[in-house]
């Protein structure tokens, strides 16, 4: 937890930017895995823990803008919870380090939301993405559950969003704490591979280093010789001399502020020369996008400065052909490339995905694409200071998309396919590092973690 004094401001500053009306806050509950007493590791809800601290379990806060009220619901242990879990810290002690003065029992909340409402008062709430808190909704507001995202406050959604983009430099400090756990991750996983090992040696590897230092997983590991799977998260591969791993995983703190690095390295000593030269576009295209942060900027821009980037190397292949300029505008690109550049990144590894993308990645001013490949850029708006954003370009070779694109002839102009064709088997490459914006610029987050042909060979050569 931060200072008393950061929740309140916090709490003060959505409150002015709403105004008016009362605003609920649902905590999230623990989860059975295969029953309610063997749950599945416990994660508070971010903006609960943005405004609130409190990470336990089955609590709901609200701020009654109207009658200047803050009161957060939710009980003490009983002597049989103490019994199982040992003797916890009062929920007023909770509240008060997070300068809330009231605090009622969770039983009271359905009854202090209905007279709200019959009082006239506009009720504020996100939009829910947990089963459970769709039921409270349905029992406590009698929306069912399809009609829960229409009805939640877009107002609300604006404000967090508003608060929650501009990282602060305690933010800052827990983010770089981290990158940093994330990139010692990485750099243990670059020197333990070995051809033989299965995929899931090494994913325990890196989970338990984050485990370790206090924390835990931002998100499951992808760590993988099927780099061209996107989210991949099987782990039951054998690593083999000549192939690629992929490693895209992150820790998170026990603030719960995430990291998100990607390192691709050989299972070999040394990439081959084909391996070389894909790794080696993907790295200048990394280098010239994080060369382009600054306020003002689009990150859409910086999107597409990669995909012309990876087009201009793929075409120097042979892979690629004719105006790359108008093959990006086509979307040719994407065939190698089918993902956006980067997003935002705080307490959640996607921040604030569960507000909706369109809120936390775009603005008034710069819509979402339909196209396929840049229509999945989760970030796209201009780049403010206080931003932190990942920027990780990729080259697969997609054995399934270049089949259909190559059968319906999909942008044939700009795209060699039988020089494609003998990459199939390659596999993926990706690379990606955490930045912040500056006001003069940007500064990547963390130590430096290999990422140069020479730095990733060195570190597997010494591995061998």
């Amino acid at each position: 937890m931060f200072s008393t004094q950061t929740y309140i401001a916090r709490r003060a500053q959505l409150k002015k930017a709403l105004g008016s009306g009362l605003v609920l806050f649902l905590g999230n509950r623990e989860v059975g895995m295969n029953y309610a007493a063997n749950p599945y590791p416990f994660r508070q809800d971010s903006t609960f823990l943005y405004y609130f601290a409190i990470d336990k379990p089955d609590l709901a806060a609200v701020l009654d803008i109207d009658h200047d009220r803050e009161i957060l619901f939710g009980d003490d242990l009983t002597l049989e919870d103490i019994v199982w879990m040992g003797q916890q810290p009062r929920l007023r002690d909770q509240a008060e380090h997070a300068g809330v003065r009231e605090v009622m029992p969770l039983r009271r909340l359905p009854a202090f939301l209905k007279k709200a409402r019959r009082s006239g008062q506009t009720l504020h709430f996100l939009p829910p993405y947990r089963p459970e808190h769709q039921l409270a909704l349905k029992d406590w507001l009698g929306l069912a559950p399809a009609q829960q995202k229409a009805a939640a406050s877009e107002a609300l959604i604006r404000a967090v969003v508003a608060q929650r983009s501009y990282k602060s430099e305690e933010e800052v400090a827990e983010l770089e704490r981290a990158v940093n756990l994330t990139g010692d991750m990485h750099v243990a996983a670059m020197k333990a591979a070995r051809a033989g090992q299965l995929e899931a040696e090494l994913a325990g590897l890196v989970e338990g280093i984050a485990v370790s230092a206090g924390g835990h997983l931002a998100y499951p590991v992808i760590l993988t010789v099927q780099g061209q799977i996107l989210h991949n998260h099987y782990h039951g591969n054998t690593l083999q001399a000549g192939q690629l791993v992929l490693g895209d995983f992150g820790a998170e703190t026990a603030a719960h502020y995430a990291g998100d690095l990607t390192r691709t390295f050989p299972v070999s000593a040394r990439f081959t020369p084909k391996q070389r030269d894909i790794y080696q576009i993907v790295l200048d295209a990394q280098l010239h996008a994080i060369s382009l942060l600054r306020p003002g900027v689009r990150y859409l821009e910086v999107h597409l400065a990669a995909a012309r980037c990876i087009a201009e190397g793929l075409k120097a292949l042979g892979l690629m052909q004719g105006d790359m300029d108008e093959a990006v505008a086509h979307g040719a690109h994407a065939l190698f490339f089918p993902h956006g550049l980067g997003h935002m990144i705080g307490l959640d590894v996607h921040d604030m995905e569960n507000l909706g993308e369109n809120y936390v990645g775009y603005s008034e001013t710069v819509q979402r694409s339909t196209q396929f490949g840049t229509a999945y850029l989760r970030l796209a708006r201009e780049l403010e200071p206080g931003f932190v954003l990942t920027v990780e370009p990729g080259i697969y070779f997609i054995p399934q998309l270049i089949q259909q694109w190559k059968r319906a002839k999909h942008c044939a102009a700009f795209i060699h396919y039988p020089a494609v064709e003998k990459y199939r088997s390659f596999g993926g490459i990706r690379i990606e590092d955490n930045a912040l914006i500056a006001p003069d610029g940007h500064r990547i987050l963390g130590r430096p973690v290999p990422k140069s042909i020479a730095e990733v060979e060195a570190l597997r050569s010494a591995a061998h």
